[in-house]
């Protein structure tokens, strides 16, 4: 079984969700291998509707205390920029794509994920590039995220977000 994980945090990511869920991703999704897609849609008002055949199972929900266990469970994690959830899955070693939200404009979080992807830890893209970039993404080339250095990454964001000049 390879999984696919798509979280939203507790925010909502509506584009994402849709997109995600369009017949034409859950196909490309299927072809390059992965027959179960979960959705964490927080408050999100597009809610696909779940299904399972032989091939495929797509799963939704809102919320659960921890995620741990599906990012754990996920052979891909696509997430929103949050960087608590990106965190938690680079420290998991997990294939990450970090999708945009391009309607959040100043965006830090668009910072935050070019410069780990800069340091090779992630893919990222927008809603738009995001089946493109599903198909042609190389995960093997993603390096290690080193994990157990939540005070590098505080840094790293403080500076990004603008809190030391």
């Amino acid at each position: 079984m390879k999984c696919v994980f798509v979280t939203v945090g507790t925010t909502s990511f509506d584009d994402l969700i849709a997109r995600v869920s369009a017949p034409d991703s859950l196909q490309k999704i299927e072809s390059l291998g992965y027959n179960r897609l979960i959705l964490q849609i927080g408050r999100g008002t597009v809610v696909p509707e779940p299904f399972s055949t032989e091939s495929f199972t797509l799963d939704v929900y809102r919320y659960k205390d921890s995620l741990k266990e599906d990012i754990q469970k996920a052979d891909l994690v696509i997430s929103h920029a949050g960087a608590g959830s990106c965190l938690e899955t680079l420290e998991k070693g997990k294939p990450l794509v970090v999708v945009i939200n391009e309607k959040l404009m100043n965006n830090h979080q668009l910072e935050l994920a070019k410069q780990l992807h800069k340091e090779g830890h992630l893919f990222y893209c927008t809603c738009s590039t995001l089946p493109g970039l599903l198909q042609s993404m190389d995960l093997s080339t993603l390096k290690c995220y080193p994990p157990g250095q939540p005070e590098k990454f505080s840094a790293f964001l403080d500076k990004v977000v603008g809190l030391q000049k």
